[in-house]
Formats: structure tokens, sequence, C-alpha cells
């Protein structure tokens, strides 16, 4: 079971953007592989370390966590003792550790370490439709993607303006003196290499385009709008050194033609005649995991709701499952033949026919504040 982010860096789920980053620190001070040459527990914790500050530092992220867990952000190579490598981690967090051990910094990329550093590709996004049936079951969906790869053949050699660093240092003459600082090299973009021998159906960089199908597991219980990350399966980066992008994947929930979503229940509104609500009657409803049967008792109301335990949307962190509220409506008849009418008008003074509330039925507000406890 993946371990709670909040718990890896020993804060609450309260803690400010500045607390966040305080604990984050400690931490990955604590276990940087400098410090612990050698060392594949430290290491391991301290990629996680750096996992769960890549969520809990987002707003965005950190709100869809504090709702979903980790099943958030699941599907394909998302999650499970730290899915960010080094590389990952010293390009995205390096900022974060300037000025320690005296302003030495790490190596690798942290601090004034500097360094080569691996260069990632752009990530690709796409929006994958789901219907009400198969966000309560989870499926495999397989979609074509156009991703920029390395081209066959292609080969790169050191930039010779950075000699294969990725960084440039720039020497400028302040009233305090000469101050030194490094920048991206211009010429080869921090890869630290450039394009030495290129296909002829390849790019300025080396690259084509390939068509490519990538299979993509969606838990069951996902929300539309909801994005899940597929690694590796964006664009590639120039570079034999290089990473590949990201896959984003945007999911978007049609909308049911009966059903109604609201968070894991589902609304259904069932409309019955005169005749089956006085003399009650079985329906067959079509749920999202298959048909069910309901009884409709005798002198069944309109406005009656009926809950039905677990037949709604699964709870993506695995909780359970939401219910079914079925809405009963009586249909009133727009027209009436004459034998009709000469019943109904019968009807009228006809004292059963006439409403008679009883103590326990509930009122409108009533059956609201129970549909939303």
């Amino acid at each position: 079971m993946k371990k709670d982010f909040y718990e890896i860096l020993g804060i609450d789920k309260s803690a400010s953007a500045e607390q966040i980053k305080k604990a984050y620190r400690k931490k990955a001070i604590a276990y940087h592989p400098d410090k612990n040459p050698g060392d594949k527990e430290a290491e391991e914790k301290f990629k996680l370390a750096a996992e769960a500050y890549e969520i809990l530092s987002d707003p965005n992220k950190k709100a869809k966590y504090d709702q979903y867990g980790h099943q958030a952000f699941d599907g394909g190579g998302y999650g499970g003792g730290g899915h960010m490598n080094m590389d990952d981690i010293f390009s995205q967090f390096g900022d974060i550790f300037g000025g320690f051990s005296g302003g030495g910094g790490f190596s690798g990329g942290f601090g004034g370490g500097g360094g080569q550093r691996r260069v990632k590709g752009s990530n690709l996004r796409i929006k994958v439709k789901m219907t009400l049936e198969e966000i309560a079951k989870g499926v495999e969906k397989k979609v074509k993607v156009k991703r920029k790869i390395q081209a066959a053949g292609v080969s790169y050699k050191t930039c010779s303006t950075c000699n294969g660093q990725g960084q440039v240092m720039r020497v400028t003459n302040t009233i305090l003196g000469r101050m030194q600082s490094a920048a991206t090299c211009p010429t080869c973009g921090g890869s630290g290499q450039i394009l030495d021998k290129k296909p002829a159906d390849a790019d300025a960089q080396g690259m084509t385009t390939h068509d490519e199908t990538v299979p993509i597991k969606i838990p069951a219980g996902v929300v539309d709008g909801m994005q899940l990350k597929v690694s590796g399966k964006g664009n590639d980066a120039p570079g034999s050194n290089s990473l590949s992008g990201d896959l984003i994947v945007v999911i978007e929930e049609v909308e049911h033609e009966f059903l109604k979503r609201e968070g894991e229940n589902l609304h259904l509104d069932l409309y019955i005649s005169f005749a089956e609500a006085a003399l009650g009657t079985a329906k067959d409803i079509d749920a999202v995991n298959g048909k069910v049967r309901i009884k409709l008792e005798e002198g069944i109301q309109s406005g009656k709701i009926l809950r039905l335990k677990s037949k709604g949307i699964p709870n993506i962190n695995g909780y359970g499952s939401g219910d079914l509220l079925v809405h009963i409506n009586v249909w009133t008849p727009k027209t009436l033949n004459k034998e009709q009418r000469q019943f109904f008008e019968n009807a009228l003074t006809d004292d059963n026919f006439l409403p008679h509330p009883e103590k326990t039925d509930k009122s409108f507000f009533e059956k609201v504040k129970d549909m939303f406890s």
C-alpha cells in the first residue's frame, strides 16, 4: 500500500505552502545520495519525499490528492516506490537546496554543483471520453498518439560551447566585485550535446513524428476533468542522454441518457402511472452495473425516493460504492376519454381519493436533507 504523502513529509493536511517546502527540504537533505552514498533505502526515501512534494506543492494536485488519494494520479507508471528519477528531481527542485553546506550545494544539479543535466521532452495531452458504465467498472483504453521520437540513425556529439556541461559560466562586474553565475547553454539547451548526423527524414533536432498506440489503465471511480499520467509516452528530447516527456490523459465524462451523477451517487427519475402507483408494481431499471428489479408498494406517492445501496459509482480509493437514488414521479395523463373523465369526476367526492398525508410522510425539504445525508 502506498504511503501517505503527508506522512512521508511529516506534516498534516493543514500545513501551509512554506511548511510543506520546509519539510521537504529537511527530508531531502537528510536522505540526499551525497550524504548517503550507496544507501538504497535512503535513495528511495529521497525519491518518495520528492514525489510527495511534487503533489503537495501544487494547489491543484494537492486538492485532488486530498479528495481522491493516490488514485487521483494513477494510470500507467505513476506511484509505487517513487516514480521520479534523480534527473527529474534535480531539474525540478534544485533551487530549494541553495546555500546548503555553506553555499557549496549538492552535486548532480543541486545548488552550486552544476554539471550536465538530462533534458526532458515536452508532454502530450489528450482527452479520453468515458461512459458511466466504464467509470463504474474501470477500463483499459488504447489511444493513438503522435509522438516526436529520435530518428533512426541520428547521432549527437558534445557541445563545443559548454564542453558537454549544459551550462555556461558568466562573469559580471558589479560594485561588489566580479560575480560569477551559471546559465543554461544557449547552443544545446542544457543537454550538453548537439546534432552530429541527421537522417534525411528528420527535423532540425533529429526528430521524426511517430504514430503509437498507448494502453491506459483507468481505475473505477474517476471524475470529469481528472488527469492521469503515462510516464515516458510524450515527446522525446534531443541528445543521447535525454528523457521522454509524459502523456497526460484528461478524463471527459459522457453524460448518461437517464442517470445523473452526484459524486459517487447516481440519480434516476422513474415515472409511473396512476394505476401503477395505486396498485403497486415491479420495475426493471438500468443501473451502471446491469438491470435491477425494484418493487413499488401499493399507494406509493410521487416524490418518494428509493435508495439502492452500493448501486452507484465506486469510490476511487476503494472505499465501497455510492448509491442509486430512484425518484418516483406519478405521471398525470394530459388527455382523458369519456369513461376516464367520468371515473375521475366521481373520484372528486370519494374520500379515498382525497389527500390524507400521514405524520410519517416526509416533506420535500426533509427528503432533500435525507438525500444528501
